[in-house]
């Protein structure tokens, strides 16, 4: 079948043509590269974003393609590309349209750990490695079902500061806070804009500061337990809580230890 090519469905519904056994793969998503690395794809992947850190060795030798929001399209069409695949929340649509005109760039779309398991089977089924894929899925599954049970708190997950930016709900990380035993304050939908005002309001008995996107830190803490006292501000890692690919594996001994 070398040198054949098929045609598949992506999670945004596009249909991409893709080579039977793509040897050039490029990622504009780092919970994907790390996910095309345990699936064993070795010198297969060339491309891979300036933020996609995991494994440090793919991170150290790998093509720099730009960022996850912008592309170096001069970069992606030198190294002739037989399969790109990308997100449509961490990617641009203008980018990724302007790159299917050349290329073939399958999509994912997560919003929770249902299409994370689509997304890994997909992939594998992409790349030729079903067996690894099912493999990978069979384990975070496991992980996930053997998560103890914990009284729920009220918990508010800020993503960014200056403004302050929460996860609302119909996203990934909503999901993991459930899992790890937190009751999400926050009923509008996606990364909504908050004030000290509106936090205050709010009022969560924890609030978890993300490690990314932006990284705070311990000297961020302090201006939130000015307004809430009583309220638990914690650090968390956000590759735990936002990171849909293989990483998952490891989520739910990281959930477990979480106060």
């Amino acid at each position: 079948m070398e040198g054949e090519k098929r045609i598949v469905m992506d999670q945004m519904g596009r249909k991409v043509e893709v080579p039977y056994s793509p040897q050039r793969i490029i990622s504009l998503v780092p919970s994907q590269t790390e996910l095309l690395y345990d699936l064993g794809l070795g010198d297969r992947v060339i491309g891979v974003t300036k933020f996609c850190i995991h494994p440090k060795q793919w991170h150290q030798s790998k093509t720099f393609v730009g960022g996850t929001k912008q592309f170096k399209f001069d970069v992606i069409d030198k190294l002739k590309p037989d399969l790109i695949i990308g997100n449509k929340e961490e990617n641009y649509i203008e980018g990724i349209e302007e790159l299917a005109k050349k290329h073939p760039v399958w999509m994912s779309d997560i919003t929770g750990l249902d299409q994370a398991f689509d997304m890994i089977l997909a992939i594998g089924n992409l790349v030729e490695e079903r067996a690894k894929s099912i493999s990978i899925v069979e384990k975070v599954k496991e992980g996930f079902a053997s998560l103890p049970y914990k009284s729920r708190k009220k918990a508010l997950y800020l993503i960014w500061k200056k403004p302050y930016m929460g996860a609302g709900r119909a996203t990934f990380i909503d999901e993991l806070m459930d899992f790890a035993g937190f009751e999400n304050v926050l009923f509008e939908t996606r990364y909504p804009e908050l004030t000290l005002e509106a936090i205050q309001e709010l009022a969560p008995e924890v609030i978890l500061l993300s490690s990314e996107p932006y990284p705070f830190k311990e000297k961020y803490k302090a201006e939130l337990k000015a307004i809430l006292p009583n309220g638990d501000v914690q650090l968390v890692d956000g590759e735990m809580f936002s990171w849909y690919g293989s990483r998952l594996m490891k989520v739910p001994a990281y959930l477990a230890s979480l106060k």
